[in-house]
């Protein structure tokens, strides 16, 4: 049985590591169109035109005392109609705009989980198995943090509703990029049901993937407007400066890298398919989307994952959660080893290289050496009567060198936290949000480890 690890209840633009979009070009209002002239409307609808508005005409729109309900309604018409033009796609149906403050995003954030305490309990073990939540936090309240502070907007899918989120209550405003980024969401939901695609994707590293189309595509097109803006081909609703709450002290990133690999490897990903077969290409992958984040991250790589099965052997007491197992897959892997690096100063991994400005829509780069030969892997927590917890982690590699290169960097984490090998193989970390027991096997291409709160647990977990 899968289970998903990243609950996607809507899907969401990350902006806190790229950077939030702050100069567009502003309009003059002038060139409203009328009932003759370059501006008027159509006899019927089309691609570029939305609501009495044509995709190249002036809109009288001036956020610096916040935006009114009139003009959203003329910025969300022409923007709409740019969606259109930039995808090369007609609105089937109208969307509506709805704008909340950050304080009421956070709120949303601590209480939008629907999964129960036993879902929750199994994805804490799913995370701590990547060493980026550890036994002292609840993954939910971790999540919370990141999308609570570092969501400028989102689409709920299957609603034709777009929610944008304002720093300042006093002063709502709609940021530029963001909000072309939802509304093609919206558009992508009405042609390709976004729910759908996402039900597809059972585990964590599917998730990722799917996502790697969809926020690959929605990023793909904001990129593409904000070239527009900024060569001042279109002229551009000027995003007023806000005294932003800069996120959360306490934000996980390692949950935020993780869940940003999206949007940082699937503009390139998406553009790429353009660029070979045009935007039918993309169309056809809807049918199919990426089942890895390893084909987000080596696009010109063909390969086929293996998938890692895990059989239940555990002992005295020890039993798995009805959720199964998960495959973290690549992306989150290499989130381990940044996080390591990042948040507790452990060689793993160089994460200078990490950043690529110099790509067109490549914001960062998930490749490094422990994580890249990386082809499938499965993680099943595990539970007993005593509410402890431990998992055992599998993954397998396309080379015995691979392999290698992925223990010796675990093992470097697990000396990181303090830990120290008692005998061949069993590692001891005595204390901190990961303390904890651990066996490490290696036979060929493939890692075994295996979790429990002391050595004694671990052959009762797995024999």
């Amino acid at each position: 049985m899968k289970a998903k690890a990243i609950q996607t209840v809507t899907v969401v633009t990350l902006v806190l590591l790229a950077g939030c979009f702050g100069f567009f070009g502003s309009d003059d209002g002038t060139g409203v169109g009328d009932d003759t002239g370059p501006f008027a409307d159509p006899a019927t609808d089309r691609i570029g035109w939305e609501n009495g508005y044509w995709y190249n005409e002036s809109i009288d729109v001036d956020q610096s005392d916040g935006i009114s309900e009139a003009e959203q309604e003329a910025f969300l018409a022409r923007s709409m109609a740019r969606v259109e033009v930039l995808r090369n796609l007609e609105f089937k149906e109208p969307v509506t705009v709805s704008v909340i403050t950050r304080e009421q995003q956070r709120a949303n954030s601590a209480n939008g989980s629907t999964d129960s305490e036993s879902k929750n309990r199994w994805n804490d073990q799913v995370w701590e198995a990547l060493f980026i939540s550890d036994e002292q936090k609840n993954i939910e309240d971790e999540f919370g943090s990141v999308t609570g502070s570092a969501v400028l907007g989102y689409y709920a899918a299957g609603t034709n509703k777009v929610v944008m989120v304002s720093d300042d209550p006093d002063r709502l405003v709609i940021n530029n990029a963001t909000f072309v980024h939802e509304l093609t969401h919206a558009l992508q939901d009405q042609h390709f049901d976004i729910k759908r695609v996402q039900n597809q994707a059972k585990t964590q590293d599917q998730q990722l993937a799917a996502n790697g189309l969809i926020e690959g595509e929605a990023d793909y097109i904001e990129a593409l407007y904000l070239e527009r803006c900024t060569s001042g081909e279109w002229s551009c609703v000027k995003t007023p400066g806000t005294e932003s709450s800069g996120g959360s002290s306490d934000m996980n990133l390692g949950i935020l890298v993780t869940i940003f690999q999206p949007y940082s490897d699937g503009p390139w990903y998406v553009h790429q398919l353009v660029q070979d077969g045009g935007w039918e290409r993309v169309n056809n992958l809807w049918v199919n989307p990426p089942q890895t984040s390893s084909a987000l991250i080596h696009p010109d790589r063909e390969f086929t994952p293996v998938e890692v099965t895990i059989e239940d052997q555990a002992r005295n007491g020890w039993q798995t959660f009805e959720h199964g197992t998960d495959t973290v897959g690549e992306a989150s892997i290499y989130s381990m080893f940044w996080y390591q690096s990042r948040q507790y100063n452990i060689s793993t991994i160089n994460t200078s290289t990490f950043s690529t400005p110099s790509g067109i829509y490549d914001r960062f780069d998930y490749r490094s050496p422990p994580s890249a030969g990386w082809v499938g892997d499965a993680v099943l927590p595990y539970q007993n009567s005593d509410g402890e917890y431990g998992h055992v982690f599998v993954t397998e590699w396309a080379t015995p060198a691979d392999a290698t290169e992925f223990r010796q960097a675990y093992q470097t984490i697990l000396a990181g936290h303090g830990g120290s090998e008692q005998s061949p193989g069993i590692w001891v970390i005595p204390d901190g949000g990961f303390a904890d027991a651990f066996r490490i096997h290696q036979t060929g291409t493939t890692v075994t480890i295996v979790n429990g709160p002391t050595v004694d647990d671990l052959d009762d977990i797995r024999p």
